[in-house]
């Protein structure tokens, strides 16, 4: 089942169920996913179930809650701030390229040689896929920021003018909420765009936590579930009507060098994002960037990211934003 969050020709939030490209089932007795996933943890019913449950006859238009601009991220809270954005990088197995570099590498059998950047991709590669209840490798990990770093699908992505890039990262999402006594509970997956700053991260590594701290948008539609261990989509740029870039990625397990619990171990052993009846959104990262061939968004271009094993394509628009960074008063 996929879920998306809208609102209503009235102008009420709503779920509906995804019944086919273009036809969408609205939830009866819910505004909003999170309400859901609460019900679903008072009642103890699977979250699927309790969708399916809820299901009614009233059939809407899929294309004009597009049209019309009324399409929502597929998660949010009612408060801005108890939802946590970040993500893991360097978590999957890239191109043939990137492999074969790093074999070379190793080959050479100088370890002192290589960068951290690939100590770290090797150290995935060897240990991000622990057996039976073993904790592996940890992954490289970012914060992106809170529930105000979300843009809905089909939305303009903001980015500052004080960036020296606004790179797209085509990247699956996986979405939490946290029960009365903080264990986390899974919700589903999101196909997402977690805009980057490459130019920054590029000048040193160190800059990566800088490079971060940009918008995203996922969606719009949420996959309730399993991830499946084989995922195939595109990613592409369109400017002034033209596809100016495009290219495949693989993503899912099979497609990793850590395992969706690794990453999820990782995260959640701090006590910090397992605080009582908060979301976390987490990427799991990617091996497709437009930056790598040379590509430069510009304000007005259109990212496009698509899976079938997701539905509908998240698009996004890009924008750049004055930012006059505030002088600090003192009190």
């Amino acid at each position: 089942m996929r879920l998306i969050q809208f609102t209503t020709e009235s102008g009420q939030r709503a779920v509906g169920a995804v019944a086919d490209s273009n036809t969408i089932e609205q939830l009866k007795d819910v505004e909003t996913v999170y309400q859901l996933a609460q019900r679903a943890l008072e009642s103890g019913t699977p979250l699927e179930a309790l969708a399916s449950s809820l299901l009614t006859d009233q059939q809407l238009d899929y294309q004009k809650i597009v049209d019309e601009g009324r399409l929502l991220a597929p998660i949010d809270h009612p408060e801005a701030s108890q939802l946590m954005v970040a993500g893991t990088g360097l978590t999957h197995l890239g191109s043939a390229d990137t492999r074969a570099a790093m074999h070379a590498q190793n080959s050479a059998g100088k370890e002192e040689q290589m960068t951290d950047t690939m100590k770290m991709f090797k150290m995935g590669v060897e240990g991000g896929k622990p057996s039976g209840d073993e904790i592996g490798v940890q992954p490289e990990w970012f914060y992106k920021g809170d529930g105000n770093c979300v843009v809905a699908p089909e939305q303009a992505i903001p980015s500052p003018s004080f960036a020296l890039d606004a790179g797209e990262e085509p990247e699956i999402a996986g979405i939490y909420i946290n029960d009365p006594e903080g264990n986390p509970c899974r919700i589903g997956f999101a196909i997402g765009n977690e805009l980057s700053d490459h130019v920054t991260e590029r000048q040193n590594y160190l800059y990566l936590a800088h490079s971060k701290l940009r918008h995203c948008s996922f969606g719009p539609e949420l996959l309730l579930g399993e991830l499946p261990a084989h995922i195939e989509g595109t990613s592409r740029i369109v400017r002034n009507g033209e596809v100016i870039w495009e290219k495949s990625f693989l993503s899912g397990e099979d497609n990793m060098s850590h395992t969706i619990k690794n990453l999820e171990d990782h995260h959640f052993k701090y006590t910090n994002f397992c605080r009582p009846g908060t979301l976390q959104v987490h990427f799991f990262g990617t091996a497709t960037l437009s930056f790598g061939d040379g590509i430069k968004p510009e304000a007005g271009d259109r990212f496009e990211i698509e899976s079938a094993t997701f539905g509908r394509a998240l698009r996004n628009p890009l924008k750049i934003v004055d930012r006059k960074i505030p002088a600090v008063k003192v009190l």
